[in-house]
């Protein structure tokens, strides 16, 4: 069985994944504000493959943050697999990222002192589920990436692509709704760039998961089922469906 065959096609989503109503996210300046995300209105059904583009700026990383449930919304309605994310507290945004949305960065935040294994069993073991399936839930994610032979490498010893797979398997550990990729080819060169973005792409194709890659890279446009452009903050033209 694939190990990333965690949702069953069978049983469509009533409601789409992400709906956002006036979603706007302000940060105080001075006497002002300054504006990340402007009264943006969104809705993205299960399953699809999202591409967000926008240059520096526009309010990607803001966005990916306040669906990872980094951040919160400072107007406006946020739901993302049913949880509403506007009101939310502390501890159910906790809960929130731990089993509903993983997240694989740019900068790949791999632990030093920990191994590839447990690196990607660390978010799992911190969701306290019981150790041994974890482990093997791991060992299958890293072998239909190409690291069984990397177990026991701490990430000084990896390649960058080696380190984005390892950071895609841990986000992938506790079966999550959604995975968010914020610029996750920025660190790496093109051929490298290539395959994180076709193995996210697969995880879409064969699993059904909901993927969101933030990028300036143009690797990903031919492979999304939708595409959304950001500017300023706002929508800079509805989302374009494929």
């Amino acid at each position: 069985m694939d190990p990333t065959d965690s949702i069953d096609m069978m049983d469509p989503t009533p409601q789409p994944l992400i709906i956002a109503r006036g979603l706007t996210r302000s940060y105080p300046l001075g006497d002002g504000a300054v504006i990340g995300i402007n009264a943006v209105n969104l809705m993205v059904a299960a399953g699809e493959m999202v591409v967000l583009k926008g240059n520096s700026g526009s309010g990607k990383s803001t966005l990916l943050s306040l669906l990872a449930g980094l951040d919160r919304p400072t107007g406006g309605e946020l739901v993302v697999a049913g949880h509403s994310l506007s009101g939310a507290g502390g501890v159910d945004l906790t809960r929130y990222r731990r089993e509903v949305v993983g997240m694989v960065f740019q900068s790949f935040n791999l632990l030093p002192t920990l191994d590839v294994l447990e690196n990607v069993c660390l978010p799992a073991l911190l969701a306290e589920k019981p150790a041994e399936p974890v482990r093997n839930k791991a060992l299958e994610l890293l072998d239909w990436l190409g690291l069984r032979n990397r177990l026991h490498h701490t990430p000084a010893q990896l390649s960058g692509g080696e380190m984005q797979r390892t950071a895609i398997a841990r986000a992938l550990i506790n079966d999550p709704a959604l995975i968010l990729a914020d610029e996750p080819t920025g660190n790496l060169d093109s051929r490298n760039g290539r395959i994180v973005i076709d193995l996210l792409s697969e995880l879409n194709r064969r699993s059904g998961r909901t993927v969101v890659v933030a990028t300036h890279s143009d690797l990903a446009d031919d492979l999304a089922t939708v595409r959304i452009r950001l500017q300023d903050g706002a929508l800079a033209d509805p989302p374009c469906h494929s």
